[in-house]
């Protein structure tokens, strides 16, 4: 139940679990609404005034090269590594796929004076509640004397070790600042030194492969697979910003299609996939939204989770074991990145044992979590943490609706459908007169299927295709099959997707996943 709670959605980043989304080439598909107020105020946690945000839909991710020279890397930062390393005899610049977005040399990045660490009045600070004490416990500004010695000594040791250790802690770049970079680890390991050490040598280790690979630049050969189409089958997207800048991720594991997952990809796919979410689009929008709010420190996110349709049906080893994995690249490689998570629709299973779930948790972590059975009921909470312009129309807000937002992720329309065939299935779709469409199957079926495009007088628009597994490993990437091959079909008229098992009448059923992407003529 722990687990469960801890890091069913994607996007829960503390010690216990994270998020999900992507840039894709000349689009940028889960934004920032279009329709936000650009005298929205940010309240920032480092400031006593209120910076202000600027409105504007973040652009895709730059090439690597452009971002190295906007942190000031590029030719003259490799140079003086290499100089760094003739003197040192240490390993001081990057090697071959490094992450070319980091600093391999001495940084510009100001140092935090340790003073500003503690607390700016003690007696404010000894007066905080119980739940505000555990929300700003081992934060800039409310450490004790003991934290800022250990926050002084782990910040000896990254200037020691630097390289690949000091990378990996600034994962987001030295953008987010020492001061928050730091004691972000350390709450990770309740301020124990040797712990953190040895949890960031983990996580060093943890990204050392996809590091070489840049955390898979290319979502689509990542998944094996459009990320539309995977999003479609695990409805995921971000959506504004809050109210303190951090982008908020909507998750809805109640609509997750676990069989039409497994169509699409491997689990090794949906890994390499969220490698490439955590480095090329949530730290992409993190950076963003600091070059417009300079004073913007928590490189955070908030998280609502919607359990709507959830079952327990739907938490069976398959799902579980997809989140498990996901959870704990992001408890080891990107600690303490969970602002807030809000709970909505939850079911009476779930809310029945929260209680007991909630008993299980630190202070801390159970202060950043609020459920509610519905979403009318969370509007309040969301418009503490959200402007209502930054929530969408389907939680209480005025923004674009998620439902329509998840929708522009493709330029076209996109129809996906799990058949489950024993002897036939189909599933009829309708083409306007300016309309064409393409269809692809993808399965990880054994025994096969035989699949054609018909119209409604049964006429044949395709070849019989056959459609089956080509390689009998388990891990090995699910077939795909173009039906529209040798042309898209042209309205206006209804076809109908068939596919015939190839077994006998004693084979099993098997599932294959339906894509169909309606698109205007060309």
């Amino acid at each position: 139940q722990l687990q469960f709670q801890s890091s069913l959605s994607l996007h829960n980043h503390n010690q216990n679990h994270h998020h999900q989304s992507y840039h894709q080439q000349n689009y940028h598909p889960i934004h920032r609404n279009s329709n936000t107020n650009s005298n929205s105020n940010i309240n920032m946690e480092t400031t006593s005034t209120s910076e202000t945000a600027t409105a504007t839909t973040p652009t895709p991710p730059a090439p690597t090269h452009v971002l190295s020279q906007e942190i000031g890397e590029g030719v003259e930062a490799v140079a003086l590594a290499e100089e760094a390393e003739a003197e040192t005899g240490a390993e001081a610049g990057p090697g071959p796929g490094a992450d070319s977005n980091l600093s391999y040399i001495e940084s510009k990045m100001e140092e935090c004076k340790l003073e500003d660490l503690l607390p700016a009045d003690a007696a404010a600070e000894a007066n905080m509640g119980k739940k505000e004490k555990a929300l700003v416990w081992g934060r800039p500004g409310h450490l004790t004397q003991e934290e800022v010695q250990i926050f002084a000594k782990f910040r000896e040791e990254i200037k020691k070790r630097g390289g690949e250790f000091k990378n990996t802690i600034y994962s987001f770049t030295e953008e987010e600042g020492e001061a928050y970079t730091l004691t972000r680890w350390l709450r990770a390991r309740k301020y124990n030194l040797s712990d953190t050490i040895t949890m960031v040598e983990e996580a060093t280790e943890c990204r050392s492969q996809p590091r070489i690979h840049d955390y898979y630049p290319n979502p689509e050969a990542a998944l094996g697979c459009p990320p539309q189409v995977f999003i479609a089958q695990y409805p995921q997207l971000y959506s504004g910003f809050s109210k303190l800048g951090c982008p908020v991720f909507y998750s809805k594991p109640g609509m997750l299609e676990i069989d039409g997952v497994e169509c699409i990809t491997t689990l090794e796919g949906i890994l390499k996939f969220h490698w490439h979410v955590m480095q090329h689009d949530y730290k992409q929008r993190l950076l963003e939204f600091k070059r417009d709010n300079p004073s913007f420190k928590r490189f955070e996110c908030v998280s609502i989770l919607d359990l709507t349709n959830l079952t327990l049906s739907k938490l069976g080893s398959r799902t579980m074991d997809i989140i498990k994995k996901q959870a704990n690249i992001d408890s080891l490689c990107f600690p303490e990145t969970m602002n807030k998570m809000v709970i909505v629709n939850a079911p009476r299973f779930f809310s029945a044992t929260w209680t007991i779930i909630k008993g299980f948790l630190d202070a801390r972590t159970a202060a950043k979590i609020e459920l509610f059975s519905s979403s009318s009921a969370a509007e309040k909470c969301l418009k503490e943490l959200i402007d209502v312009d930054q929530i969408p129309v389907d939680y209480g807000g005025t923004a674009e609706s998620t439902d329509d937002t998840m929708a522009r992720m493709s330029p076209d329309k996109l129809f996906t459908q799990v058949l489950y065939i024993r002897s036939s299935d189909s599933k009829k779709y309708e083409i306007k007169a300016d309309e064409e469409a393409d269809v692809w199957i993808y399965t990880r079926s054994k025994i096969g299927a035989n699949f054609q495009i018909l119209d409604e007088n049964k006429v044949e628009l395709t070849p019989v295709m056959s459609c089956k597994m080509l390689d009998s490993h388990t891990d090995a990437p699910p077939t795909k099959v173009h039906l529209t091959a040798t042309g898209k079909v042209i309205g206006p008229k209804v076809i109908k997707v068939k596919g015939s098992s190839t077994g006998s009448m004693f084979s099993s059923s098997e599932t294959f996943l339906v894509v169909c992407t309606i698109s205007k003529k060309n």
